[in-house]
């Protein structure tokens, strides 16, 4: 079992979170430690698999805007068709659940039309009985996925080459980023800086929850009434809520919250019970989360851009 991190180590995953490429000198003074002691432990988060660094491609860039929360309900076993659903790029997220539905996906895609036909593909699934699905409107909050702001800039091929190696690699050094992409250093970094500052990518720190002490997890679908945005809004602001959107299908709005305990994860759905705009409330546990990648296809969204992205 890993070890839950201590509060330096904590301090310096949320310092990740916010800036992944953020130097070891800068994380040092951040958390009041020595560089020395900084890199053996930020190393250590790495090597234990605490957390990881990668670029996230905004999904304006990566072209997949039309998202949807499906949840699934099996006849007999789940895993088979959880691993069948592993094998889609256009599933993000996947964790088995408890309660009527057996699998929690996201899907993404470029439009919704090819929205639809991944839902008649998952549909047609040997084992799948019933698909409900949540048509997402707007994207409140995701821990991972920042919302931040966006201006859309020309790419060129360099540009998709370098989003490739930060996909893999947020923390890649400039030196190596120089080298595989055939420009100097100082080039290389003035890229990723205009990369970075315009919103195209997000180079953050993806966590494992139980080493910061999580250990219950749950996702909430709401019937609201007013405004769905204005609820969920006020939802994001509550402790424990890490994800939510708005929709229109099965809820108005998903939310997803975490916690150490499954009694402060209680008080986190109390909480938005008590919410008067909130009319109905359904909640169901996450048992295993199989799939979690932010990684897109970059060689198809640079030929979507007019940009085909010549590989090494």
């Amino acid at each position: 079992m890993r070890t839950v991190l201590d509060p330096t180590d904590a301090e310096l995953v949320r310092e990740l979170q916010l800036d992944g490429r953020a130097s070891l000198q800068a994380l040092a003074d951040r958390v009041g430690l020595s560089r020395t002691a900084v890199r053996a432990r930020v190393q250590h988060l790495f090597d234990t698999g605490a957390v990881r660094v990668v670029g996230i491609v905004h999904a304006e860039v990566a072209g997949l805007t039309a998202v949807a929360h499906v949840s699934v309900v099996v006849r007999g076993p789940a895993r088979r068709v959880v691993d069948a659903i592993v094998g889609s790029a256009a599933a993000t997220y996947v964790s088995l659940i408890s309660g009527e539905h057996s699998v929690i996906v996201e899907l993404r895609a470029r439009d919704d039309d090819a929205l639809e036909r991944e839902l008649d593909w998952l549909r047609n699934l040997e084992g799948v009985a019933r698909v409900s699905v949540v048509r997402c409107v707007s994207m409140v909050k995701d821990a991972y996925s920042v919302q931040r702001m966006f201006q859309r800039v020309q790419l060129d091929a360099l540009d998709w080459r370098l989003l490739g190696e930060l996909q893999r690699d947020g923390r890649v050094p400039y030196a190596r980023l120089a080298e595989q992409v055939g420009l100097s250093q100082a080039a290389a970094r003035a890229r990723v800086v205009r990369l970075i500052e315009t919103g195209t990518v997000h180079v953050t720190g993806l966590v494992d929850s139980s080493a910061l002490g999580v250990r219950e997890g749950a996702g909430l679908g709401l019937h609201v009434q007013g405004p769905a945005r204005a609820v969920a809004e006020q939802v994001a602001e509550l402790p424990g809520v890490h994800y939510v959107l708005t929709g229109f299908g099965r809820f108005d709005v998903i939310v997803g919250a975490d916690a150490a305990s499954r009694a402060a994860l209680v008080d986190t759905i109390e909480l938005v019970r008590a919410m008067p705009e909130v009319l109905e409330l359904q909640a169901w546990q996450h048992l295993a989360i199989v799939k979690e990648s932010y990684a897109v296809d970059l060689a198809a969204a640079a030929a979507r851009d007019g940009m085909p992205r010549r590989e090494r």
